[in-house]
């Protein structure tokens, strides 16, 4: 049985289609995530699949000694001229469309670093001669996926706080209020800035360490909502009935203040966007050597004598985050229910 939608929700996406800048870029920016996001099969330095010597070897999945080709490294360099030789003597492989990784060093001899963009370098290369073309596939890919994670694990937080304090109230939601605002008020890139100091942040360590301050904001939209349905008709013949105060919850209150909801997620998704870019910026962010929007931001400031890298970083910041608002006002106006 295929799925069949309700007949506001077809007009929630008529209402989003109606708004050109919002469709287009979520077309726009759909087409990125989808490129980018088998990225290794699209810019790495490694061999989809080759044939050495009648038998079959995956190397951009799995990592195989250089023993097996001829060699003695515990890792194959495929871009090894004797590497190269030797497996093209005995059998083939087939190469993704950019043979650099985001880790990829070009050493031709002789290049400055960075280096201009070329044929063989479509934006440059960094200052560690890194190939800025696959670092911004990875690194566009690194940046809309750890938001995608923080913004998920944020907003259920934040609706099931929010949905608590809104319809026990009294002393419940005083409680809560007084922590969110004690919550509010603490300096967060400062706090981040000491954490990180402390600690050396991955990518799960990072998005727990943020995740403690990024549920607030969803919080106090769904408390409010929640604060006016509670007394409603409905609710209250609920009640009456003898109802559980959870199924309530689940069954008749939040899914009627999913739409308050719903229209702040995609800025929450901007802001956790936004998050990242400035932590990477300013060097507390995922570990060096990391692919992400905010270090090719960095690089830009670090080589002002290499403008290529700055524009790179700004171009590919602001359209990121331009498709994202404009994603996130098409959403909201198509919730609203005073436009439907």
């Amino acid at each position: 049985m295929f799925f069949k939608m309700s007949i506001l929700n077809q007009r929630r996406l008529k209402k989003f289609k109606a708004n050109r800048r919002g469709y287009y870029s979520m077309l726009i920016f759909l087409f990125i995530l989808i490129f980018t996001l088998p990225a290794e099969f699209i810019s790495n330095d490694k061999p989809l699949f080759l044939d050495y010597k009648n038998q079959l070897y995956f190397p951009v999945v799995i990592d195989y000694p250089e023993s097996v080709f001829g060699g003695f490294l515990a890792k194959t360099n495929y871009r090894d001229p004797f590497i190269i030789e030797e497996i093209n003597a005995n059998g083939w492989m087939i190469w993704p469309p950019f043979k650099y990784s985001y880790r990829t060093i070009n050493k031709t001899p002789g290049m400055p670093v960075p280096s201009p963009p070329s044929i063989e370098n479509p934006l440059g290369t960094d200052n560690q001669a890194r190939d800025v073309f696959a670092r911004l596939i990875y690194g566009f890919r690194t940046t809309i996926l750890f938001s995608l994670i923080l913004t998920s694990f944020s907003s259920i937080i934040g609706i099931i706080t929010g949905a608590v304090q809104g319809y026990f109230g009294g002393l419940v939601d005083i409680i809560f209020q007084r922590l969110l605002e004690i919550w509010n008020g603490l300096p967060l890139f400062f706090l981040l800035i000491v954490i990180f100091s402390i600690i050396n942040p991955g990518f799960w360590i990072l998005i727990c360490v943020l995740l403690v301050f990024s549920w607030a904001g969803l919080s106090n939209v769904v408390r409010a909502e929640v604060l006016r349905i509670r007394n409603f008709d409905f609710i209250k013949a609920a009640r009456a009935l003898g109802v559980k105060k959870h199924n309530i919850i689940l069954k008749h209150v939040l899914p009627n203040a999913m739409v308050a909801a719903m229209t702040f997620i995609p800025f929450t998704f901007s802001g956790a966007v936004t998050m990242l870019i400035i932590l990477d910026f300013l060097g507390f962010g995922l570990p060096a050597g990391s692919a992400s929007l905010g270090e090719l931001l960095a690089q830009g400031r670090a080589n002002i004598q290499a403008p290529w890298l700055g524009i790179v970083g700004f171009f590919s910041v602001s359209i990121t985050l331009v498709l994202i608002i404009f994603i996130g006002e098409a959403f909201r106006d198509s919730f609203d229910p005073k436009k439907i």
